[in-house]
């Protein structure tokens, strides 16, 4: 009981935190590196949902289910090592009208691996994903990234992505958490950062079935990194 109540605790205090992040955080970042993707600047109510380290035979289909019941699109960034067997449901993916990104072959902090180890990985992911249709995204392991990385993945044609909405499912297991985070911080360019697979994939089908009608009642449209940048580029 009192473990239970520390956990409690913890996640309080650092949702707190979290929840009253500034937006200058983002804007900043943004400036520092602007080959990273982390928002879009737009007058339209439209958020890129993208949903990491899939795919998963459990949990997958039941994401694109609850996406296909409100017509929203998402953009999932794919562990190549996690294909073979679950082909169908990347065709299913692609079929529904999202899109695949690059997360490279496993999950593991991309920022450890060395410069031509980190272009090996890309390029075998890449071999693997594009049997399925064009890939232009990329989203590091852990999400960071260095000087090196963006160099490759400029070489290579790709455009490091990131987000603006990540509500730490990976960290603090909690739907309602990263519910409420997601709606707090909703607003037009956003781009949302969810997991899936195992555990952290059911949370992700709960947090959806809560998340996707209350922004839809806010009148926005849940769209892919593709349809986010293309209306960003069609505003300039």
């Amino acid at each position: 009981m009192l473990l239970k109540r520390s956990v409690v605790v913890f996640i309080l205090i650092i949702g707190s935190v979290l929840m009253f992040q500034p937006s200058w955080l983002v804007n900043r970042l943004f400036a520092h590196s602007p080959d990273v993707l982390y928002s879009v600047q737009t007058q339209e109510p439209i958020i890129a949902l993208t949903i990491d380290d899939g795919p998963d035979a459990s949990t997958t289909p039941r994401i694109l289910d609850i996406l296909r019941e409100h017509e929203a699109r998402a953009t999932f960034f794919l562990l190549s090592d996690h294909i073979p067997g679950n082909e169908d449901l990347v065709q299913r993916i692609m079929d529904e009208g999202h899109e695949i990104g690059n997360h490279l072959t496993d999950d593991q902090p991309s920022i450890r691996l060395s410069v031509d180890e980190f272009e090996d990985r890309l390029l075998h992911a890449q071999d693997i994903l594009s049997q399925f249709g064009e890939i232009h995204w990329f989203r590091p392991g852990s999400g960071w990234y260095n000087q090196s990385m963006l160099s490759i993945l400029s070489q290579h044609g790709y455009r490091l992505a990131l987000g603006s909405i990540h509500p730490f499912d990976s960290h603090i297991p909690s739907s309602w958490f990263a519910s409420n985070y997601i709606l707090w911080r909703a607003q037009p360019g956003a781009i949302i950062v969810l997991h899936d697979i195992g555990s952290r994939g059911h949370r992700t089908v709960d947090t959806l079935d809560k998340v996707l009608p209350a922004l839809i009642a806010r009148d926005f449209r849940i769209v892919t990194l593709t349809d986010l940048s293309e209306q960003a580029q069609s505003e300039d």
